[in-house]
C-alpha cells in the first residue's frame, strides 16, 4: 500500500526529471554543478512523497552528500508544505522547523515558498502563520525562485510580477528571481548582467542581491568569474554582498560549509565567510523590537551599510 501511495503522490505532485533539468544548456562542469544542486532538491522533495514521517525521512535526506544536503532539506520542506496544503491539520512543516529542519532553517523557508508557487497558493497569508518575523520572508524568496526557474518566459523574459503581492513581498520575490537567473544563465556573468539590465532599474538592487545568494550558496565558478561579477554589478555590488553574507551564516548554521561560500565571501564581502557569518549575527542582535519596516529589510539595510566599507 505504501508503494502505491508513493507512486500516486509522485504522479500527482512530483517534479519530472525533464522539467527539473530543462534549464541546463550544456555538458560542462558548471552546468553539471548546477544540475546536481537542482536534482538534490528534487530528490528531497520526492523523499517526502515517498514517506513523510520525520524519523524515516531524515535518514534518507542525510544520505545526500554534505555539500548538497541543504538542497535536500529545502526539497523536503517543499514536500511537507505541499502535504500541509493538501492534507490540512497538524503542520508537518512546523514540526520539521522545530526539529531536524532547524539547522537548515533558511533553506526550509525557501522550500516552503517553492511549494506555494507550485501549488498556486498565495504566499502572504502563509507568512503570517510562521513564527520567525525575519526569516519568514525567505518564503517569498523561494516563491520568486520557483517562478523564475520554472516560468522564465513570464517572470524573467517578460519581467512579470504577481499582482497579488504587497510592495515589499515583490521585492523579496525579485531576490528569488535573481537567484534563479544564476541557474538559468549557467552562472555566466555576461548573461546575468544582460538579463538584469532588461528589468526596470528599480528592481535591479534586489535582483543582484539574489545573485549574491546564488553565487555564495550554489557557486560552481572560478575566482576570476566572481571577481568579474563584482565588477559588472557596479553600484549594486554591496547589495549583492548582503546575499552572500546571509549565505555564509546559513551554511555555518547548517554545518555544511563549501569552498564556494568562502570564495564568494572573500571577493564580494571582502572578508572570510566566518567573519561574514558573525556580521549577520551582529545584524540580528541589532534588530529593533518592532516598527513599520519589515525586519528582514532592516537586517539587509544594516548589512549593506557594514559591507559597503569593502567598496569604498
Amino acid at each position: 500500500m505504501s508503494d502505491l501511495m508513493s507512486r500516486l503522490r509522485r504522479r500527482v505532485m512530483g517534479v519530472p526529471l525533464a522539467e527539473a533539468t530543462a534549464f541546463s544548456a550544456g555538458d560542462t562542469p558548471t552546468w553539471r554543478h548546477l544540475e546536481a544542486a537542482v536534482l538534490a532538491a528534487v530528490g528531497g522533495y520526492h523523499s517526502v512523497l515517498d514517506g513523510s514521517r520525520l524519523d524515516d525521512l531524515i535518514p534518507r535526506l542525510d544520505r545526500t552528500p554534505l555539500p548538497l544536503r541543504g538542497y535536500a532539506y529545502e526539497g523536503a520542506a517543499m514536500g511537507l508544505t505541499g502535504l500541509d496544503c493538501f492534507l490540512p491539520g497538524r503542520s508537518r512543516l512546523k514540526a520539521y522547523l522545530a526539529g531536524p529542519g532547524a539547522p537548515h532553517v533558511y533553506m526550509v523557508h525557501i522550500g516552503a515558498g517553492e511549494a506555494l508557487a507550485r501549488l498556486r497558493r498565495r504566499p502572504e497569508p502563509f507568512l503570517a502563520r510562521l513564527d520567525d518575523p525575519v526569516l519568514r520572508w525567505l518564503v517569498m524568496d523561494g516563491y520568486g525562485f520557483h517562478e523564475g526557474f520554472f516560468k522564465p518566459d513570464r517572470y524573467v523574459v517578460r519581467q512579470g510580477l504577481p499582482g497579488h503581492l504587497s510592495p515589499y513581498a515583490r521585492r523579496v520575490f525579485d531576490q528569488g528571481i535573481g537567484r534563479s537567473v544564476w541557474f538559468t544563465s549557467g552562472a555566466d556573468v555576461n548573461r546575468i548582467a544582460e538579463t538584469i539590465s532588461r528589468f526596470p532599474a528599480g528592481r535591479h538592487a534586489d535582483l543582484w542581491l539574489g545573485v549574491g545568494v546564488a553565487c555564495g550558496y550554489v557557486g560552481g565558478v572560478e575566482r576570476s568569474v566572481v571577481v568579474e561579477l563584482r565588477r559588472v554589478a557596479g553600484a549594486h555590488a554591496p547589495r549583492m554582498a548582503v546575499g552572500t553574507a546571509f549565505v555564509a551564516k546559513g551554511r555555518q548554521r547548517a554545518g555544511n560549509p563549501v569552498p564556494d561560500t568562502d570564495l564568494a565571501s572573500e571577493v564580494l564581502c571582502g572578508m572570510p565567510s566566518e567573519q561574514a557569518a558573525r556580521l549577520v549575527d551582529e545584524a540580528f542582535a541589532a534588530l529593533p523590537a518592532g516598527g513599520s519596516v519589515p525586519l528582514y529589510e532592516v537586517l539587509q539595510q544594516w548589512l549593506q551599510r557594514e559591507l559597503s566599507a569593502a567598496y569604498r
